[in-house]
């Protein structure tokens, strides 16, 4: 598809759905976007996050002290939510992309850029396309991966890796990185490299999971539209795309009215107190239960049905407008559930092994200075953020249900954490809520508005972003230990 629209033979091969006015291809019937709705989220109505925004000073001088395009973008917008967090979040992204560093400017747009095409997130493509231009970068590097220093280039696999399947990354491919010649990475400079890379992983997962809106601003139009769907339709099923089956709808605990699975859940909470004050279990009933969960999240919806074809069907099918793929090598590779490897016997990642505590914090920190203080920041104040609400209840401990989705997200990647008890997982976290976190985790633009709707239908938005929040920096965590524990390796 060129930029400036297409020719009338080229709009012969699509055609439009009556239902929902999606774009969809003849010859392989499959969407191509959305129109547009108002407001900064497609799932999420306009009035809650402006009156969020119009109440909140805080918000607007965050916005001018640390927002590198310097407007309310709608992601600043749909996180304002949390004033709190959104400081820690601003601050961070800002030392990365603005701060002294390692990278050049330019550079650090770049990554940011290969980093959101691996989930074909054309919102962050769009603002990072526009700042990379803005702080000096060279044009031509936007037509594609063969117009950049193979330095640049030589990023790939461990992007690749990082967003999908980061449990593969070893010191070999940071040795591969360092000790390349003329085209070598600094570790200083390759550890700025990955938290750029982390960072807009998840932050895509955050994108798609909160159904962000393209930005209405005329000046931002280089050429490309937000790729996902907000709306469920049939059409969707003759595309390959039923992501969501009878499980969606239904949940574990076959209760249907949403006000009574919010006191169930509740009492799960506090039976779940009673019992660990009553009785610990045991470490091998604790590691039972983590292979257990491990080997569940294989059938949540998801992973189940997207395994029915193979990934690069998939990813061939869809079309990307503005050809995203240009940022990326391997367009066909994505995530694979940790606990389907065949060929490969990886142990799973015991987190008291190699924490981002005692051991991540500390190596971001030395290569790259105050990173670790600002991203330790960023990690513990969303890990610990709360209001004591749940829906219309107000003084309510959610500890426990926070721990259970910062934690089943690391199960999906495979790292566990030896004093969880991991039964907790399957007595909080319903199926539909399961599904929504497997697919906002790991293949985000896959996320609809109706898996969004789907979960904990009587809590307020601003708590369903909060879930957000947590598996963004949950994700971010976990790619961030892989690749720290491999630059360790490689030190050692």
């Amino acid at each position: 598809m060129n930029r400036g629209g297409s020719s009338p033979s080229a709009a012969a091969n699509y055609l439009l759905c009556t239902n929902c006015r999606k774009v969809l291809r003849k010859d392989k019937r499959i969407r191509v976007s959305q129109p547009l709705t108002r407001g900064p989220s497609a799932f999420i109505p306009e009035k809650e996050v402006v009156q969020a925004n119009t109440v909140d000073e805080r918000t607007n001088f965050l916005v001018e002290e640390y927002s590198t395009s310097g407007r309310l973008d709608n992601i600043t917008q749909v996180m304002s939510l949390h004033a709190q967090y959104l400081e820690s979040f601003l601050r961070s992204q800002f030392y990365m992309l603005r701060m002294d560093g390692p990278l050049p400017l330019p550079h650090r747009h770049y990554i940011a850029i290969m980093a959101a095409a691996r989930h074909q997130c054309s919102y962050l493509i769009n603002m990072h396309v526009d700042e990379f231009l803005k702080t000096g970068g060279i044009a031509e590097w936007l037509n594609g991966l063969e117009y950049v220093p193979q330095r640049l280039k030589n990023l790939n696999e461990i992007n690749k890796l990082l967003a999908h399947r980061p449990w593969l990354i070893t010191k070999e491919h940071i040795q591969k990185l360092v000790k390349t010649g003329e085209n070598n990475w600094s570790l200083p400079e390759l550890v700025h490299a990955v938290v750029l890379l982390a960072h807009y992983h998840a932050l895509a997962s955050f994108v798609f999971g909160s159904g962000i809106n393209p930005e209405r601003d005329p000046e931002i139009s280089n050429g490309f539209r937000l790729i996902s769907v907000n709306n469920f339709c049939v059409c969707d099923l003759a595309n390959d795309n039923s992501i969501e089956n009878a499980s969606l709808t239904g949940n574990n605990f076959g209760i249907v009215d949403s006000l009574s699975e919010l006191e169930a859940l509740m009492d799960r909470m506090k039976r779940l107190r009673e019992e660990r004050e009553d009785e610990e279990a045991s470490q091998e009933e604790m590691t039972t239960r983590f292979e257990k969960e491990k080997k569940e999240s294989l059938f949540v919806v998801s992973g189940d049905t997207f395994h029915s074809f193979p990934h690069s069907d998939f990813e061939d099918d869809m079309i990307i407008t503005s050809d995203v793929s240009r940022y990326i090598e391997d367009p066909g590779f994505g995530y694979e559930d940790f606990a389907r490897r065949g060929e490969e016997h990886l142990p799973t990642f015991r987190a008291q092994d190699y924490t981002w505590e005692n051991h991540g914090f500390s190596l971001v920190n030395r290569l790259y200075s105050d990173i670790g203080h600002l991203l330790d920041e960023k990690f513990r104040m969303v890990y610990n953020l709360t209001y004591n609400t749940m829906a219309t209840h107000e003084g309510v401990d959610t500890t426990t249900l926070r721990r259970a989705l910062f934690n089943y997200v690391h199960c999906m990647f495979g790292i566990r954490y030896d004093d969880y008890d991991y039964g907790e997982v399957n007595q909080l976290l319903e199926r539909s809520l399961k599904v929504y976190i497997k697919t906002v985790t790991c293949y985000p633009e896959r996320t609809t508005k109706r898996m969004y709707d789907s979960y904990w239908r009587q809590f307020k938005h601003s708590e369903k972003v909060h879930v957000n929040l947590l598996l963004m920096e949950a994700r971010m965590q976990a790619e961030l230990l892989y690749a720290l524990r491999a630059i360790t390796r490689h030190l050692t």
